[in-house]
């Protein structure tokens, strides 16, 4: 059987192809002649890329030896096209990683190997899958969520023999993509590794997909692996109860029309997102207003804002991508925001994927694998460099160390060179805390030149109260609306909030929590047995790599945990108390070493009402990787 990653044979002919490869990124073109040739002197002499920068399109190169790489490549295709687009030869451990330091231009440590070459599959194995093992037709699982975590878990288990029901409080499958269709709405990783993966698409149109492509993606897969059918759609989990007599879960939900249906389950997985549960602030006289109000995860497209006053409060992720898109359209739009927001550089963010990438991702050997990781890699733990606290470094409400400061200096640089002269509007945009400190936004220069139009006012003061027709600042200025919009975020902290879980003495799980969850691996809770959390505390990325990458991992280490209940004849596992708080005990003290928790960092939805931060993960991918890769019986109590 032919390898999934080796590209279908074709028969485009040159003219086809040489316009094909003006689209494609050129280094990884180069390793994917390497596999058709057999030949790693491509690679070998002058032809290297000068440089490695997120989200590569084209390649660090110059136009000179672009032009050359197409000439060569042109030969070697056709060659191959000629002969049949045969299965290319398995090339060697020594000459993958040789690949792997030639394409991203510095020495990837032998560390990194084994996962690297595990997300790209080269060999066409999915390793992640976990084969049925045992008699797991008595052992079903209740899944709660159908986003792109309860999708994947329903995939796995699916693959393992394991019975299961999704449970899911919205129509459709993807979670946050299913449910915010705000204007402007995309993904601000590269959705050529923001896909699981064993499920690449050459479909992408977009290198940063927008909201309704991204939902498509999530229900192709569902269709693809039959997973629809599992799903109870539009039932919401309200509560998940624990009997230790029985060793199983009563998990209670509840359908738009309030039919409450009662499922069982040997096991439960909570595949909720931390980016779920809308949080809408309190502001006196929100009540009075008379015009149309929403948050932007529940976007009326009923309201037309052609000519209307619209009041965006809050400018983070959602309302930077909110602003541009419908600045043009309104009469006036009076943004709200209480904190400045680090951005980074991308002019390429909304560019689309010509022609040439996608014929090149359908047809061309390893081209989308090597692809993949040409992606990954600048995300994967790049971000810890500038996160990383020196405590010696002066000035720490400015920067954390001189990364930061340099990073600092490149992003106020970008970023006053899109406002032009108004000094005041400078001032508004530029922020006062470290760089990478909240989640940093990617930027192609439509936001900050949104706010340059006459339709358009930044207000930087703290809001009083709300009328039928306005919105008041402490200051006194009546900013009139007609329209608002709460681009406020959500819940982040509210770990399985509203939910209710009770463990073993019926001990209710957000009363234990409080504001400090915390889960062994993020993934599984001392009193809690045989539940599972993905997206759990503590594992939420804000430092690179993609939430499915973490989600990969998190679900092949619950199947295994599964695999281990069924076949051992298991009634119960859970984590020792002891793993539990050295894992939280860790993981707090390496949180402390990182931007995030820095007190100079105000205003950040990460933190809890003390300024700490249970929810993110400060550990680098590859740790997790090895740390997830198979439970250890010793961190468990079975019964």
């Amino acid at each position: 059987m032919r390898n999934p990653h080796a590209g279908q044979p074709f028969t485009t002919p040159d003219d086809e192809i040489a316009e094909a490869l003006l689209d494609v990124s050129i280094p990884t073109l180069l390793l994917s002649l390497v596999h058709m040739s057999g030949d790693p002197g491509l690679i070998r002499g002058d032809l290297k890329p000068a440089g490695l920068f997120l989200n590569e399109v084209q390649g660090f190169m110059s136009e000179e030896d672009k032009a050359t790489a197409r000439k060569i490549a042109l030969e070697v295709i056709a060659d191959y096209r000629d002969r049949g687009c045969p299965e290319p030869e398995s090339i060697g451990a020594e000459l993958l990683h040789e690949m792997m330091n030639w394409l991203v231009c510095e020495p990837v440590p032998d560390e990194y190997v084994p996962m690297l070459l595990e997300e790209m599959e080269l060999d066409g194995r999915d390793a992640r899958l976990v084969p049925p093992a045992g008699d797991a037709g008595q052992f079903p699982v209740v899944v709660i969520g159908c986003g792109e975590s309860g999708l994947l878990a329903g995939i796995r288990l699916k693959e393992a023999g394991i019975p299961f029901t999704i449970v899911e409080k919205n129509a459709g499958v993807g979670g946050t993509w299913y449910q915010n269709t705000y204007p402007g709405a995309r993904v601000d990783v590269p959705n050529h590794f923001y896909c699981y993966s064993f499920e690449p698409t050459d479909q992408w149109t977009h290198f940063f997909a927008e909201q309704p492509e991204l939902q498509a993606y999530f229900e192709r897969v569902m269709d693809k692996h039959d997973i629809g059918r599992h799903v109870m759609w539009e039932t919401e989990v309200t509560e998940a109860s624990w009997n230790d007599d029985t060793a199983t879960w009563t998990v209670t939900a509840r359908d738009r029309s309030g039919k409450t249906t009662t499922l069982w389950a040997r096991a439960v997985i909570s595949a909720v997102g931390q980016l779920d549960r809308a949080h809408t602030p309190t502001i006196n006289g929100q009540r009075d207003f008379a015009g149309p109000s929403f948050h932007s995860s529940a976007w009326d497209h009923s309201v037309d804002l052609a000519g209307k006053r619209v009041a965006m409060i809050g400018a983070g992720a959602s309302g930077f991508q909110i602003a541009p898109t419908i600045a043009p359209d309104v009469e006036q739009l009076t943004v709200f925001q209480r904190t400045a927001q680090w951005m980074f550089p991308n002019p390429g963010y909304h560019d689309r994927v010509g022609p040439g990438v996608q014929w090149a991702l359908r047809h061309l050997p390893f081209y989308g694998r090597w692809y993949r990781f040409l992606l990954f890699w600048p995300w994967c733990d790049k971000g810890f460099e500038v996160a990383r606290v020196d405590p010696d470094y002066p000035d720490q409400q400015r920067a954390i160390n001189e990364i930061s400061e340099a990073t600092r200096m490149m992003f106020t640089d970008w970023i006053v060179s899109q406002v032009g002269e108004d000094p005041d509007l400078r001032a508004k945009v530029v922020p006062d805390y470290p760089p990478t400190g909240k989640r940093t936004l990617q930027d192609n220069g439509s936001w900050l030149k949104a706010l340059t139009r006459d339709n358009v006012e930044l207000v930087r003061t703290g809001i009083d109260h709300i009328e039928a027709d306005a919105v008041v600042t402490e200051d006194g200025v009546r900013y009139p609306a007609d329209v608002i919009v709460y681009a406020t975020g959500f819940e982040h902290t509210k770990l399985l909030w509203p939910m209710t879980i009770r463990g073993q003495n019926g001990e209710i799980l957000s009363e234990r929590w409080g504001e400090r969850p915390s889960a062994y691996l993020g993934i599984t809770i001392p009193g809690y047995p045989n539940f599972f959390c993905m997206n759990g505390p503590g594992t939420w990325l804000i430092s690179g790599g993609s939430l499915i990458f973490h989600s990969e991992c998190q679900m092949r280490y619950i199947t295994q945990c599964l695999e281990l209940l069924i076949a051992g004849g298991h009634r119960t596992m859970e984590p020792t108390v002891e793993k539990t708080r050295d894992w939280h005990e860790r993981s707090q003290a390496e949180m402390r070493t990182l931007v995030w928790s820095q007190p100079t960092v105000k205003h950040s939805y990460f933190k809890n009402s003390f300024g700490e931060v249970h929810t993110l993960s400060p550990w680098r991918l590859v740790d997790y990787w090895t740390w997830t890769r198979e439970p250890d019986p010793r961190d468990f109590v079975f019964t």
